[in-house]
């Protein structure tokens, strides 16, 4: 970290870039309504202006980084030389996503309390990753989980399986992003979404190609600072306009609700009671699991704790992140009744040709856009512009910390260490990985196109669920059970993959809803959680059990020496110096 305190600076500015992102995109998968329908707007010039600025700010640090990227560690992450604090708010950009940004506002807007079911369940998800999984995950791997089970395992076979599994998780998550951002675009630029989807693929690509995780990293930081200021403003005027008492905030919002929705205060007043969104606990259990123990499956945020330089930082990050993450969703349940007060009775807002046919409130652009109304009656034209950048660019943040995992899964697990066996140059490993960025990136506009009309707070929640059931129980297992064997882990995970992926396409969302093969879902549940991860562990456990070769024998003497280096760091890739 020679270079002084620029190298540091950028660092940081890339990690809290990439944190933004990944706020926003995660708000917009959980929004709730389909995004399908966004009518396309009038050009709303403020809105392009800020995101012209923050385009070419953000490609500025891409030029800058670039030059620091020399290596495959560089470009993975970032040299290893990123602060605690940095990388913490670059994973808090990751996570607050334009999804729950503008998701889970839409939810409060629409079903009140219930809203927060989902900030609660994100999370729930982060002392666990805390305490079981950060400070080892970084001692005992190098740039991504696979290097974590493959440690004492066979590397071929369990290289496959965590590349495989991360890349169908990797492509549920891109879809929502895609999707989010092309229709965010479409409504606030007046483009056509094709074309939308086009940009922020070209535009991902570029970030990720030439700058690696050190561009991304500072796109996530600036975006996390932006998201939050933004959204604190607009937290801080809604509650200006209640004189800042939470009690008269929540009984004007159930007086507009109930004049907003044609019902008695009485039936209004159930949106401050739980019971709309979960009606069904099995549903409701496995959702919560999802959101739980996806988040330590999910490979965009385990690849950030190898950006750090020691366990230390590694837990430091998770407590920075966990802090502005809690804020922020706190901001998002102000926001939601904010919107409910400011937004559900102003005729500017209200799509009044398609409440004539739905017979519900609707918005102008779908129900989503509620916060983005929301800054439009407190700020006008210019605050709505610069919310709708922000939202757009942690977008553009996730979207690159996504394809960054995707590309290391394909070149070094798959290239590098199954085709290649290690036998590869640190350039060859390079190259490949900006190969693989430029097809996930084609990959990535195809679905978005393909998906126009998907639910995107429905694929996240699959993307989660996957992680949930594949990666997450391998991971843990071979961190803290002796009796993990190759086939174990391999079976086990095959087995979460394969059923969730099973289990989503036979539910109603998938069958019924998208493939239109019947007007009943084979599968009866939207979540395959429940199912799926219990299977994993079950076949993890089973297999192993009843493995004697003598493989799984020096596997299990192998597991006190992984125990060590996990716990006290001996032996880890330590930071470059640049």
């Amino acid at each position: 970290m020679k270079k002084g305190c620029t190298e540091m600076k950028g660092t940081s500015i890339k990690a809290i870039i990439f944190a933004l992102a990944t706020l926003c995109s995660s708000g917009i998968a959980f929004a709730g309504p389909d995004l399908g329908a966004a009518e396309q707007q009038a050009t709303n010039w403020h809105a392009i202006i800020m995101f012209m600025i923050f385009v070419g700010f953000t490609l500025f640090i891409t030029k800058w980084a670039a030059k620091q990227t020399q290596s495959t560690q560089d470009f993975y992450t970032a040299g290893g030389g990123i602060s605690g604090f940095q990388n913490g708010l670059a994973i808090a950009g990751d996570y607050m996503s334009a999804a729950s940004f503008l998701g889970i506002s839409a939810l409060v807007f629409s079903s009140g309390f219930d809203g927060l079911l989902y900030s609660l369940g994100f999370m729930v998800g982060w002392p666990i990753v805390l305490f079981l999984v950060a400070e080892r995950l970084r001692n005992l791997g190098k740039y991504n989980l696979s290097d974590v089970v493959s440690f004492r395992l066979e590397e071929k076979p369990v290289r496959t399986l965590a590349a495989v599994s991360s890349l169908v998780v990797v492509a549920f998550y891109l879809i929502a992003q895609m999707v989010g951002a092309g229709q965010l675009i479409k409504l606030l630029f007046g483009l056509n979404y094709n074309i939308a989807v086009v940009i922020v693929g070209l535009l991902m690509m570029a970030y990720v190609m030439f700058g690696g995780m050190l561009a991304t990293t500072w796109v996530q930081i600036i975006k996390a600072v932006m998201l939050l200021s933004g959204a604190t403003f607009m937290a801080f005027m809604v509650m200006k306009a209640v004189g800042f008492s939470f009690s008269n905030m929540f009984n004007q919002a159930i007086g507009v609700y109930s004049q907003a929705h044609n019902m008695s205060w009485d039936e209004a007043a159930k949106i401050m009671g739980p019971g709309k969104l979960a009606a069904n606990p099995i549903d409701a259990l496995s959702l919560g699991l999802a959101l739980m123990f996806g988040t330590a499956g999910l490979p965009h945020i385990l690849m950030r704790f190898f950006t750090v330089k020691d366990a230390k930082e590694a837990r430091k990050s998770v407590v920075v992140a966990t802090g502005f993450i809690g804020y922020f969703y706190l901001l998002t349940f102000i926001i939601g009744f904010g919107a409910i007060l400011f937004v559900s009775n102003n005729p500017q807002f209200i799509d009044v040709a398609k409440m004539a046919v739905t017979g519900k409130l609707e918005l102008v652009g779908g129900n989503n856009m509620a916060a983005v109304h929301l800054s439009d009656a407190l700020g006008g034209d210019l605050f709505m512009g610069f919310i709708s950048a922000v939202a757009f660019a942690t977008i553009l943040a996730v979207v690159a910390g996504l394809t960054l995992s995707g590309a290391s899964a394909i070149s070094h697990d798959l290239y590098a260490n199954v085709f290649k066996k290690g036998q590869t140059t640190p350039e060859s490993e390079l190259r490949m990985s900006k190969i693989a960025t430029l097809v996930l990136a084609i990959f990535a506009m195809i679905l978005g196109i393909l998906f126009e009309k998907q639910n995107v707070a429905f694929m996240v929640g699959l993307a989660f669920a996957v992680a949930c059931c594949a990666n997450f129980p391998v991971l843990v297992l071979s961190m803290f059970w002796k009796g993990l064997t190759t086939r174990g882990a391999v079976i086990g995970g095959l087995a979460g993959l394969i059923s969730a992926v099973t289990l989503i396409v036979l539910s109603k969302a998938v069958w019924v809803d998208t493939l239109h093969m019947a007007d009943t879902p084979v599968f009866g549940f939207n979540s395959p959680t429940l199912f799926s991860m219990p299977l994993a562990f079950f076949c993890c456990w089973l297999f192993s059990v009843t493995d004697n070769s003598a493989r799984a024998q020096a596997e299990r003497k192998a597991f006190d020496a992984q125990y060590v280096r996990s716990m006290t760091g001996v032996g880890i890739s330590g930071a470059s110096d640049h």
